[in-house]
């Protein structure tokens, strides 16, 4: 009788934790869906995933929605939804930037100077910069400096 005391305790015990982790993990989700989509092209969007924070000056305005192929051009179009109170002006352009060196990839987004502001589901004019092989540009540097020590 005591055993099955003590086992049931320690259910509840676990039972609570486990909320509590549960609480602590969707507390600082941003759930809430107010806010307008706009869209953007880039060429490459690697680590850009669908979540993914949209950054003015470092802070967040939103997130990605959705991603998808161009059959056509073969471009990277990226869906984001901005904060309600933001007010982009057409001229914005968006650049695919990285927290750190082992940081994932979100959406920077450079304001521009128009007074006409971007609509709900517009597409930004100007395509964005994607983001940088960072591999490629370490192989470049070890095997261009390899190159030129050799003559």
């Amino acid at each position: 009788m005591r055993g099955t005391l003590v086992e049931t305790l320690i259910g509840a015990l676990v039972l609570g934790v486990t909320g509590w982790f549960l609480t602590f993990a969707f507390a600082g989700r941003d759930l809430n869906s107010d806010g307008y989509e706009i869209s953007a092209r880039f060429d490459r969007i690697d680590g850009v995933g669908i979540g993914a924070d949209v950054r003015i000056s470092g802070i967040k305005v939103g997130r990605v929605t959705a991603q998808s192929l161009d059959p056509i051009t073969y471009t990277a179009h990226v869906v984001m939804q901005i904060n309600n109170g933001i007010e982009l002006p057409e001229d914005s352009f968006a650049k695919v930037s990285m927290d750190g060196l082992l940081g994932g990839s979100y959406i920077a987004l450079l304001p521009g100077a128009s007074l006409d502001v971007l609509q709900p589901g517009q597409e930004m004019d100007e395509p964005g910069q994607g983001s940088i092989d960072l591999m490629g540009l370490i192989g470049q540097v070890v095997y261009g400096s390899l190159g030129n020590s050799e003559e």
